[in-house]
């Protein structure tokens, strides 16, 4: 057969033919995923790793493995289905119209679309040759970044419905001699704490079924190191993610052929999906990179994409800002608030946010018990409405941000009352509260325009205002739409409700700053953080746990989107707690007029150095050079792109007898025939750095040698700067 090469409309064809297989590579700059197929059979997934020189190479990759029969020839499928005759955890089962329970996916055809120099998706037409069922299966590259995004359409072309039982985003199939598996897990306050094991047969299935605050106690981010635990530095390893904020499942089997297979979707737990005829169902994307040169390539690809694919306005800029939460609580009122924003100016930073409490009249937010869902100003606080707020910060050259949780309500709050079918909730079952609230039903397109309405309302009123923060504190529970037909939806058009909120949002408010908080870090996923500037990571704001915690998310996601607040949590000094919000989006949620003149002057003086030196932060590759978990000092490297400028935090995270920097440590990324000069910045008033800025070194010495930065006891956070002379 000879093949030809047709290009229309930005659309290319590309067929490698060896001996009647149709050979897909799918390729990065680094790395390939190369598909296998011809019309007869299914998509075969043959491999994923560094890219080959000869793309003819890749034929002849899947005779080079000799590991036995897998019975069946369908183990390494690129889609798996069931009800014939595979053996091991499908990524998609269905029902036909008919009732039979069989589905056999062929390959059809498939094409390459090139959207820009950097961004091609290839996508793969699979049939069911008896019934007239089609999935198209896509793989969006980002060349540069080496990031793949994976989502499948399912299209039912029968006469009826269809029930979709399971329907993942990704089937990947991963030849190799072990697999070492690093997952996370948590609760509040306690998020992102990680787990690595060896990856034995049988299956693991990461997954949550929370509804909402989806990454609660189990987060959607993981990694898979190859033959051997990947190191910052070394070692094969794959990153994966679901872009989605609702329920998820991963599933990693381990065959008897001691090859995994990686599932990955929308969670099918409750979610029976009845496609009608001619209905398309898309899933979300599922997003991975691969490295074989350790973790922190791998979380550099991953950023430099969320940067500049993903996060809103990631290459953009974000506003410091003072909280007034830990300051009031609910305790406050216009005149108090007032003196907030004249402290928000004093301290130097762009924006005052007023937080929880300043809602509700019937039922008073004097607390966390009422007032959930009644957006109106409470006129006791604040006689003026919140313009009166909006007008004192611009008087005094602030911005005004608010906080709202729009999904939510209290059953004590005249929402509630008005509106009970607009709550998720089971008529026949007694209410169960979390943080002493229920869900808003956002299948109910009316529930949808009255969460639009609750933003859109306060946008209308007070033009000025500068930025959103938008919580989401409860789960689902006893899960029940009072007005959808099929209650097996629920769960998927909950999140469809959410986002189609969200794109009305950005519609009309594009470029308006949104934090995503859910009761800490319930929803960190890019499927939200597309209609989001950044995230809260944690309500615990101790710096100790935060350097923790940071650490780990940082190996998913960039320091612009993870908001860092200075507070009262913890026992270490103001520099300290400064130093380590810095790593992020700084903010402060302080009582300033409680500081101290020296513990003030610091605080402004430490802004003023942030603001310079934040594009480094924000926009520069990050490196990890001492794990907090495996060292007494922790320390992270941000570096411009040029390799010029560069800032390293370190921080003393052992309070043993005598702990410190006691080795000097190896910086990473520099070039090596630069020579740099080093000086301690964010240094406290009346305090003298250690730190000898006359010195001048190579930057091939300090990768292999490394420098010092006098970590102790009497100096536990030390911040660096790094310049190229």
């Amino acid at each position: 057969m000879k093949l030809s090469f047709t290009l229309f409309s930005g659309l290319m064809l590309c067929l490698l033919e060896v001996k009647s297989q149709t050979v897909i590579p799918i390729e990065t700059k680094q790395n390939a995923i190369v598909l296998q197929a011809d019309t007869k059979t299914s998509v075969k997934m043959v491999y994923y790793g560094p890219k080959l020189a000869a793309q003819g190479d890749y034929a002849n990759i899947l005779s080079s493995y000799k590991q036995g029969s897998d019975y069946t020839g369908l183990n390494d499928d690129a889609y798996t289905t069931s009800g014939t005759r595979n053996l091991f955890e499908p990524a998609i089962t269905v029902t036909h119209a008919d009732g039979n329970n069989s589905l056999d996916l062929h390959y059809v055809t498939h094409s390459v679309k090139k959207e820009s120099d950097n961004v091609s998706i290839t996508s793969i037409v699979l049939k069911d040759p008896v019934y007239n069922l089609e999935t198209t299966l896509y793989y969006k590259v980002y060349y540069n970044e080496n990031v793949v995004e994976q989502w499948s359409e399912i299209k039912n072309n029968e006469k009826g419905n269809v029930t979709l039982h399971k329907f993942a985003s990704a089937n990947l199939y991963l030849r190799g001699g072990s697999f070492y598996l690093t997952q996370y897990h948590g609760d509040w306050a306690k998020e992102m704490q990680p787990e690595e094991t060896k990856i034995t047969h049988g299956i693991k299935t990461l997954d949550s079924k929370l509804g909402t605050r989806a990454n609660l106690f189990q987060p959607s981010v993981f990694m898979v190191s190859m033959d051997k635990p990947a190191t910052e530095n070394e070692g094969t390893v794959l990153y994966g993610t679901l872009a989605y904020s609702g329920n998820f499942r991963t599933d990693l089997e381990l065959d008897h052929l001691d090859n995994l297979r990686i599932i990955s979707g929308i969670n099918n737990y409750a979610s029976e999906y009845s496609l009608k005829p001619n209905e398309v169902f898309t899933t979300p994307a599922f997003l991975t990179t691969l490295s074989t040169t350790g973790k922190g390539t791998a979380s550099r690809n991953l950023q430099a994409w969320a940067r500049n694919y993903r996060l809103l306005d990631g290459k953009g800029t974000r506003l410091t800002l003072l909280n007034n939460w830990e300051a009031t609580y609910f305790d406050f009122d216009e005149n108090k608030l007032f003196g907030l924003i004249k402290d928000t100016k004093k301290l130097g930073v762009d924006m005052f946010l007023l937080d929880d409490g300043w809602f509700a009249n019937k039922y008073p937010r004097n607390g966390d018990v009422a007032g959930l869902g009644d957006w109106d100003e409470n006129k006791k606080k604040l006689p003026n409405g919140i313009s009166s707020l909006v007008k004192e910060a611009k008087n005094n050259d602030v911005k005004f941000g608010i906080w709202i949780e729009p999904e939510m309500v209290n059953p004590k709050s005249e929402l509630y009352e008005k509106h009970p079918d607009w709550v998720v909730k089971e008529a026949k079952r007694e209410e169960f509260y979390f943080r002493n609230q229920l869900v808003l039903d956002l299948t109910n397109p009316k529930v949808q325009d009255f969460v639009f309405g609750v933003v859109d309302d306060l946008f209308t009123k007070n033009p000025e205002l500068a930025y959103i923060k938008w919580d989401c504190n409860a789960v689902i529970y006893n899960a029940h739409s009072a007005t959808l037909k099929n209650q097996s939806h629920f769960y998927i058009e909950y999140v469809r409700g959410l986002y189609k909120v969200l794109e009305r949002i950005r519609k009309k408010y594009p470029t308006v700053p949104m934090m995503l908080c859910s009761g800490g870090g319930g929803r960190v996923d890019y499927g939200a953080l597309q209609y989001f500037t950044e995230f809260w990571p944690s309500d615990n704001t101790d710096p100790l746990e935060r350097i923790f915690m940071q650490w780990e998310y940082s190996y998913f996601y960039p320091a612009i989107s993870s908001s860092n607040h200075v507070t009262d949590w913890g026992k270490q000094p103001i520099k300290f707690r400064t130093d380590v919000a810095m790593m992020g989006k700084m903010g402060f949620d302080i009582v300033v007029g409680h500081l101290s003149p020296n513990d003030l002057a610091f605080c402004q003086d430490a802004i003023k150095t942030y603001n310079q030196v934040k594009p480094v932060i924000w926009q520069g590759d990050q490196y990890r050079l001492s794990n907090p978990r495996e060292n007494s000092v922790a320390s992270m490297l941000y570096l411009t792109e040029d390799k010029k400028t560069g800032i390293v935090f370190n921080y003393l995270v052992s309070n043993r007898y005598a702990e410190g920097s006691k080795l000097p440590i190896r910086f990473n990324g520099l070039d090596a025939a630069k020579k740099y000069k080093i000086s301690e910045i964010n240094v406290y008033p009346g305090a003298k750095s250690s730190i000898d800025n006359s010195k001048i070194y190579t930057g091939d010495f300090l990768m292999k040698i490394g420098f010092n930065p006098d970590v102790n006891q009497s100096r536990t956070s030390v911040v660096l700067k790094i310049e190229a002379q």
